[in-house]
């Protein structure tokens, strides 16, 4: 973990912080055992209805009025004062989607659904916002909470296009003026927070190119169209002519995942196709990328003489940090959790959806860590393995409140 110069911690949060800590840790138990039941139960994105249920029912018996969204998956749940003029809604977003990859772990909570786990934290992600949410009406009921909260529980985070699409359509920003979310990390320990103002991860689009010919004998290319040697130069090519293309600070990257072409060595076959990602960290790239990759395409395979189609299908956008927002969450971690807490977070290509709102408000996505201090397993995300410290329920809760009670700032 790398210190990063802290801002300090807010007297006025510190002076909540025993109280919120305190709270905090009554409800461990409870939230433990909800995150287990979540991660035993998986559902994949737009199927969350059992989660869904589950954290209305958490909510419902504090008191609390969730609404469902209109598809029946994902909900929303207002806490504190009534929005005033000038005075707006604090976001606060987790995720309920699984992964379908299937649960390699060993433990009494595994995943009871073949081929699906929670390979990615959004468990995690989930106790934490529920806990957050009890913490945050309590503190209501008591007169101390200076501004309105809004949970968002979304859900296809893992989906394209990702569930806070839906969320949006359903209007739910509508009132909100900043949000925060966050996401487990592996490689750093439970009690740390990752920070970073800016781009922190990348657009992620899908990119396929299928390419037909007339086919032939591989001892005649010059009679028909060498379609193989065609696809082979747009995979090969492309990705250098992007890097061309546009400034190297933006981290623009085609990488192909499938390639598929032919049945037999002497034979050009007369179809073939390559699928792959596009990733970058800048909003500009990414709103280039399409028509430059079906440029390139177009014109390295036009000398072969092929047909091409080009699907380029839209992801998400990079999450780019709100600097006011990130000087929200420091502040709400150093009160919380000490000046050592927090780490610069490295920025990824990965593909996060929490982008589309930051596309509408100001706001922050922070990681925190979840390996056990002295774990030397690596348990990287979307793999089978994959599993956290519990204790990063309680550091996800108290972060989410720090920053939704700073940001009446």
């Amino acid at each position: 973990m790398t210190d990063h110069p802290g801002n300090g911690s807010s007297p006025e949060l510190a002076a909540l912080a025993p109280r919120v800590a305190a709270m905090a840790k009554g409800l461990q138990d409870e939230l433990v055992a909800l995150r287990r039941q979540i991660h035993a139960h998986p559902e994949i994105g737009r199927q969350e209805f059992r989660t869904t249920g589950l954290v209305a029912g958490h909510l419902e018996a504090a008191g609390l009025a969730p609404v469902v969204l209109p598809n029946g998956v994902g909900l929303i749940c207002d806490i504190g004062p009534r929005p005033a003029e000038g005075v707006g809604f604090v976001g606060l977003r987790a995720d309920l989607d699984a992964l379908p990859i299937p649960d390699e772990k060993d433990v009494p909570y595994r995943s009871t659904i073949p081929g699906v786990c929670h390979a990615c934290g959004h468990d995690v992600h989930t106790a934490a916002l529920v806990g957050a949410g009890l913490v945050l009406n309590e503190l209501h009921r008591t007169g101390d909470l200076p501004v309105p909260v809004r949970l968002v529980f979304q859900p296809a985070e893992e989906s394209t296009p990702g569930g806070a699409i839906d969320v949006l359509d359903a209007g739910v920003i509508e009132g909100i003026d900043r949000m925060f979310a966050l996401h487990c990390d592996p490689r750093a320990d439970v009690g740390s927070v990752g920070l970073r103002v800016g781009a922190i991860t990348g657009s992620a689009d899908h990119l396929l190119v299928r390419m037909t010919g007339p086919g032939g004998h591989t001892a005649r290319p010059h009679l028909t169209a060498d379609l193989v040697y065609a696809l082979a130069r747009v995979v090969a090519d492309v990705p250098s002519v992007l890097s061309r293309r546009v400034d190297p600070r933006a981290g623009l990257s085609l990488v192909w995942g499938r390639i598929i072409s032919g049945g037999a060595a002497n034979v050009i076959p007369q179809a073939g196709e390559a699928e792959g990602t596009v990733r970058s960290l800048d909003a500009s790239a990414w709103q280039q990328a399409p028509r430059m990759v079906e440029d390139a395409v177009r014109a390295i395979a036009a000398p072969y003489d092929v047909d091409v189609e080009v699907s380029y299908t839209r992801g998400v956008p990079p999450v780019v940090n709100d600097e006011a927002s990130v000087a929200i969450q420091r502040m709400a971690a150093e009160t919380m959790f000490g000046p050592f807490s927090v780490y610069e977070m490295e920025q990824s290509l990965g593909g996060e959806d929490f982008a589309w709102y930051l596309e509408k408000v100001p706001g922050a996505l922070a990681r925190i860590g979840v390996r056990t201090p002295g774990d030397g397993r690596v348990r990287d995300l979307h793999q089978g393995v994959f599993d956290a410290d519990e204790r990063a329920i309680g550091v996800g809760l108290r972060l989410f409140v720090g920053s939704a009670l700073l940001s009446v700032r």
